[in-house]
């Protein structure tokens, strides 16, 4: 009998993918779900960048094979953005790797990074694909958690008194997901100590710095920071495209030249004009930001009013696509709630236990969705805590 791999006995499938296998069942048969669940912008691209995707496919020189490490058009837009955005001169010849997505940049990085029995430390709560592809390489996760009264940063002298042998690689996401905590210097700057001290490759997800945050930063800004550390970043929430799975790894030519060394031997590149719009993006002016940012904005008012029609207390000064909040009722699971809403108000939102032990108690909303079904869903989740309590 053909069996799987045993290493897929560590995982399971992604949460995002059965749940959205739910939901289309239940649209098939005429039932209406409004997704909270996701973050998966429903926007469009800037105008210019639909424009040049659209010309660009018509050249028949644009439809071969393009280079592993990309085009120069996009490396070098990469490195000027981030010049714009974080004031973080990198050299993009050498120092910029664009991706299939930062996801697929988790996979290659571990593989270029890690042996079978290295140990990871993993934020508690956070990004499951950090856990999954660590033990899909076959290392070890090793959680150190983040709680709502540290501001969701990481506790340095709870990390310097556990067992670090045997720790290759470190994961850092700000601003964080799930639970929208902004970025702070001073984190950065401890992160990057840390990993010096105890030779730790240092990994900084961060998709989401334009997403209503004031203040975008890079832990590339950190002095030092290159020699330890590789920075993802992604133009799927930042410019509204995330089927077209572009990202980039940011780092020093060594650290580049060994991912692109698994990348080269996975995939073929990427399609020419989709680099090519993807380069105008990011030649976008800060007004393209402002006016998205706007549209969040006011989504997040009323995402703040269904998390408080579900009981939940949450903080003001998250950033990022997602409302985290945490139920106030201990009595009220927030699992068992979130199927109730999705089977009775016809509305899917994240209960966090996904995201790790640290997040059991907390729900998150995405401001992924239209003013009018946001509203449409603070009617129906309010009109069902009424009945509740009449019941």
């Amino acid at each position: 009998m053909i069996k799987p791999a045993s290493r897929l006995a560590s995982i399971k499938e992604y949460y995002f993918s059965t749940k959205l296998r739910q939901i289309a069942e239940l649209r098939r048969t005429g039932i209406e779900i409004i997704s909270l669940g996701i973050g998966g912008p429903d926007l469009p691209p800037p105008a210019e960048v639909l424009d040049t995707i659209t010309q660009e496919v018509q050249n028949p020189d644009n439809h071969g094979y393009q280079p592993h490490g990309g085009i120069t058009k996009l490396r070098e837009a990469f490195a000027t953005w981030y010049n714009k955005q974080y004031g973080v001169s990198v050299d993009a010849a050498s120092e910029v790797l664009p991706l299939i997505g930062s996801k697929e940049g988790v996979t290659h990085i571990s593989l270029t990074f890690l042996n079978p029995g290295d140990r990871v430390l993993v934020p508690n709560p956070g990004y499951p694909t950090y856990t999954s592809i660590t033990r899909l390489i076959g290392a070890i996760p090793v959680f150190y958690n983040l709680s709502e009264e540290s501001g969701w940063q990481p506790d340095f002298d709870k990390l310097e008194s556990m067992d670090l042998s045997g720790v290759k690689i470190m994961w850092l996401n700000y601003p964080h997901m799930p639970t929208g905590a902004p970025a702070r210097l001073e984190t950065f700057r401890k992160a990057v100590d840390f990993a010096k001290r105890h030779n730790i490759l240092l990994i900084h997800d961060n998709p989401y710095s334009m997403i209503l945050n004031p203040e975008p930063m890079s832990l590339l800004a950190i002095e030092g920071a290159r020699d330890v550390a590789i920075e993802l970043n992604s133009l799927s929430k930042s410019y509204n495209m995330p089927g077209w799975r572009v990202g980039v790894a940011v780092s020093n030519p060594e650290f580049i030249s060994w991912i692109l060394k698994v990348k080269s031997n996975i995939d073929s590149g990427q399609f020419k004009p989709l680099m090519l719009a993807a380069a105008k993006a990011l030649g976008q002016s800060d007004n393209w930001h402002s006016e998205l940012n706007k549209v969040y904005c006011k989504r997040r008012k009323i995402a703040e009013k269904i998390m408080t029609a579900l009981g939940c207390s949450f903080d003001y000064n998250q950033t990022g696509m997602f409302l985290w909040g945490r139920l106030t009722d201990p009595e009220i699971d927030p699992i068992q709630l979130a199927d109730m809403i999705l089977n009775k108000a016809r509305v899917f939102i994240t209960p966090g236990f996904i995201f790790g032990s640290q997040g059991e108690r907390y729900i998150r909303l995405s401001l992924c969705a239209t003013e009018k079904d946001l509203n449409e869903a603070l009617r129906r989740i309010s009109e069902l805590s009424l009945n509740r309590k009449n019941n």
